[in-house]
């Protein structure tokens, strides 16, 4: 991939499953980082215990490492998750 601009969707018939593969680890990955972004909310507003905050904490880490094992086994980057929405910039935040 070149430069920095996020990648667009492309369908190859030869790479399809790879694909396919990445399509749905990007929703995946969209969803954790709303998921992560509401649980920060959360602590933030004081609306969680500390028992709660650790489990909150420990299953937003598990979900990370699974992402990163799952693009590993694709062989996916990061980076190819997150699609070019054109005008709109890229679908996922970079932080």
């Amino acid at each position: 991939m070149s430069g920095d601009r996020p990648r667009r969707v492309e369908l190859d018939p030869e790479t399809v499953g790879r694909d396919l593969a990445a399509l749905v680890l990007t929703v995946v990955e969209l969803l954790r980082q709303l998921m992560e972004r509401q649980a920060l909310r959360r602590i933030d507003q004081g609306d969680l215990d500390e028992e709660q905050i650790e489990q909150l904490g420990l299953t937003l880490m598990a979900l990370e490492e699974r992402m990163a094992e799952l693009r590993d086994h694709f062989g996916l980057a990061p980076e190819d998750l997150n699609i070019d929405l054109g005008p709109l910039g890229p679908l996922l935040s970079s932080d």
